[in-house]
């Protein structure tokens, strides 16, 4: 019985290359005097837009379906994610826990979105369209 399956360890290995992404370019933000908010925003979107990319065409290999669709559902998961959940985990870590290093919340909020970002892209997202059977070709008849 596997652990994990191949999808599951594609997935994991976008998470590690976004969130590499989002929580440097965190850190380099707000290190620069860059507000919270503003720093997290900037960071999860570029991290987002690296994800959607990587997601789409190495984990769930969603080539096929309409990129426009998956885009629209892709943002809106995430950003919820992201901006609503992550945001909110963010605050209350950094308000419980003050002077706390700034990635223990960031990380923080990242495992929190990390399961819901899987399943709602397996089965939302990315989900493999039905394949839909073509009706039979009538035979022709020799009278």
């Amino acid at each position: 019985m596997k652990l994990i399956s191949a999808t599951q360890l594609r997935f994991g290995i976008v998470g590690v290359a976004n969130t590499l992404v989002d929580a440097l370019g965190y850190a380099l933000l707000v290190t620069l005097g860059v507000p919270l908010f503003v720093a997290n925003f900037i960071s999860t979107t570029t991290g987002m837009l690296l994800s959607f990319t990587l997601n789409r065409n190495f984990t769930f290999r969603a080539k096929d379906g309409d990129v426009r669709r998956q885009a629209l559902l892709f943002f809106a998961v995430t950003a919820f994610g992201l901006w609503v959940v992550q945001a909110a985990i963010i605050f209350a870590v950094t308000a419980a826990f003050p002077g706390v290093n700034v990635l223990i919340p960031k990380f923080a909020g990242i495992a929190v979105g990390l399961v819901w970002n899987y399943v709602l892209y397996n089965k939302v997202v990315f989900r493999p369209r039905p394949v839909t059977a073509e009706p039979p070709v009538a035979e022709a008849t020799h009278d």
